[in-house]
């Protein structure tokens, strides 16, 4: 018996999916029909119900995690199949589960089918003697169709008549055709926008003529040079010759490579035309305020204050804008009046001074003066502030236990008392620079040393002691500075600044300057702003609230720049460079804290002379005045009003 074709597609194993199909009635809730449901993974819907409305996908979809509790949790998890197109879990029936087994073994899925049974063969391959159907054949089987003989006359006719034309034949022979023939050339869209029509060839002159004037035909030695000369140097590619008549003239001899070389050029030069932009050089700048408008600034050099003999390296106003104290590599100390240019006072301190400073408390009139850091009453001004001042040095009681500091204090007496000393700290190393508090009674001192911890000290005066705050070294320290407001106190090793919270004990914040070598630092009165100065010629604007990396990178400078200082009161900033000159600049910070800061330079102070490749070693501003200080290499300060 011949088996029958459903049986030989019952044998066959399904893929889940039929599988699925089969098992679970078609739901008809979801009518997109028989698409794949891929289609929908980017939207919120699954499909249309019958009433056109969306079905929406269910709000959260099963991950891995959930899939697993329910696989551990669930008992009929092994009888429970995911329907694409509801986007619903099923479980299935014990009838369906029995069916899903029968088609996964090749069974058939009706259960009371036999497969077996003897099948009816209708047609044999035995001719038989009486048709199966005697019906006699049609008429219109044999004989032509009237309603295609219609069809047929209607079209001869249409095509008499010219309405309907009959194919042409295609033409085989190629078509050559002018490809920018139907261009047009004011089009803005057209294919060649900016295309520059080919430079025609120059017209002959007399130097081409058969019979060229005498002035045209080259000298022997022209010709030889002619001759000597590479293809592209000569002015003319051939040599002028005289003939008698035109007849004479040979065929010329380079035409053929010199109309190729001509549509070389043609094709392969690419011929487009450079629209040149027209920018105004002015709306590059930025737009900046005039400087007239940002004034009080320092414009002209009023005073030069002369009498060191050396580098005077550092600088320092008393806070109440009368004295001036400088020190410099002559080893001395000078006390100058601001006003007059005098110098009131000059100490020898057996050591080239890298760093003077001013207390900034006006009740005491104290001055440190780096070498072994001498504290140092000038008795200049209000005897009162000079006599309270001593009075505050020689009222210290030593505390029952002497504990072991890093630095010994010694109290001056007999002539260097006279002089002025009053309190001596003798470090281990030398110091590189000192700065005072705001409130007047610490001061800290820096030793740069790499390999050693003991770097920045700090040093309370009233009780003199002295501590060391950092445990270990984090790079060579060039200098410090404490916050005008806030317990904070600011390092700056030579690539980065620290600041550090003094009450918690802790760092707060690292700051990147993206300069190589920082060589000086001031904060601003206000605090939230800082500015560095590099040796590579850089300064960088910091704003603490903002962020890390510098707000501003200025290159005004030529060379290292060596002091930078902000002005107490005027929104004003100074630098001092090795290019010998001071550039000011306005920096005003605005209490929006939406509201950036506003740098702009105003003006380039010179007077320096460049000594040993230095120029200006250090600037400062007048305590209320908008004027500036600098101190330089030629052994002078000047004073900018």
């Amino acid at each position: 018996m011949k088996p029958r074709v459903s049986n030989l597609i019952g044998r066959q194993t399904p893929c889940p999916q039929v599988l699925l199909n089969k098992v679970i009635e078609h739901d008809i809730r979801n009518t997109v029909g028989n698409v794949p449901m891929e289609w929908y993974q980017d939207y919120p819907h699954i499909g249309y119900n019958l009433d056109g409305k969306k079905i929406f996908k269910p709000i959260r979809n099963k991950d891995e995690l959930d899939e697993f509790l329910d696989k551990m949790e669930n008992p009929d998890y092994w009888r429970t199949v995911h329907d694409k197109t509801t986007a619903s879990d099923i479980r299935l029936t014990d009838e369906q589960v029995d069916l899903v087994h029968r088609l996964q073994k090749g069974q058939f899925g009706d259960v009371n089918f036999n497969e077996y049974e003897p099948s009816v063969d209708f047609f044999t391959n035995e001719v038989m003697i009486h048709p199966v159907t005697n019906r006699p054949q049609d008429k219109r089987s044999f004989i032509p169709s009237l309603i295609e003989k219609e069809k047929v006359s209607k079209l001869v006719h249409a095509i008499k008549m010219g309405w309907i034309k009959p194919r042409k034949p295609k033409e085989t022979t190629p078509q050559y055709y002018d490809l920018w023939a139907k261009e047009d050339p004011n089009a803005i869209l057209g294919r060649h926008k900016m295309h520059v029509p080919a430079p025609k060839m120059r017209l002959p002159g007399h130097e081409e003529s058969y019979n060229p004037p005498p002035e045209y035909l080259l000298t022997e030695e022209e010709r030889l040079v002619w001759e000597q000369q590479d293809a592209e140097d000569r002015k003319l590619p051939f040599l002028p010759q005289k003939h008698s008549c035109l007849r004479a003239v040979p065929a010329f001899s380079r035409f053929i490579h010199e109309r190729f070389e001509r549509c070389l050029d043609l094709y392969l030069c690419p011929r487009q035309r450079k629209m040149r932009v027209n920018v105004n050089p002015e709306d590059l700048i930025p737009k900046l305020p005039k400087p007239k408008d940002l004034q009080p600034f320092p414009t002209t050099m009023s005073l030069v204050y002369r009498g060191h003999t050396s580098l005077v390296r550092s600088i320092s106003a008393s806070p109440t804008g009368q004295w001036l104290v400088s020190g410099s590599d002559d080893f001395t100390v000078r006390f100058w009046e601001v006003n007059t240019g005098r110098c009131m006072k000059t100490l020898e301190v057996g050591g080239a001074v890298k760093s003077v400073a001013w207390n900034p408390n006006p009740a005491v009139c104290l001055v440190a003066v780096e070498s072994t850091v001498l504290l140092l009453n000038p008795s200049l001004g209000d005897r009162l502030v000079v006599s309270s001042t001593d009075q505050l040095i020689t009222s210290y009681e030593p505390p029952e236990e002497d504990k072991e500091q890093a630095v010994t204090w010694a109290l001056s007496e007999g002539p260097e008392h006279n002089k002025g000393h009053r309190l001596t700290l003798t470090h281990p190393k030398a110091v590189k620079q000192v700065v005072w508090h705001g409130k007047g009674d610490y001061l800290s001192s820096v030793m740069p040393d790499n390999s050693s911890n003991l770097q920045v000290l700090i040093h309370q005066v009233s009780k003199r002691r002295t501590q060391n705050p950092f445990r270990k070294s984090k790079g060579l320290v060039q200098c410090v500075s404490f916050h005008p407001l806030r317990p904070y106190f600011f390092v700056a090793t030579q690539r980065y600044v620290r600041i550090y919270n003094l009450i918690k004990q802790e760092l707060t914040k690292k700051l990147m300057t993206n300069c190589k070598w920082i060589s000086s630092m001031a904060i601003h009165p206000g605090g939230d702003n800082l500015i560095c100065g590099s040796y590579d010629c850089r300064l960088a604007w910091f704003d603490l609230d903002l962020s890390t990396k510098p707000y501003k990178m200025l290159r005004h400078h030529k060379k290292a720049l060596r002091g930078v200082a902000f002005h107490r009161n005027y929104p004003l900033f100074a630098s001092g460079a090795d290019d010998g000159s001071v550039i000011v600049c306005h920096g005003m910070v605005y209490n929006d804290l939406l509201q950036n800061p506003l740098i702009v330079p105003v003006k380039v102070l010179k007077g320096h002379q460049i000594t040993h490749d230095l120029g200006v070693l250090d600037v400062t501003f007048h305590p209320t005045q908008p004027w500036v200080f600098s101190s330089g290499a030629d052994a002078t300060i000047r004073l900018f009003t």
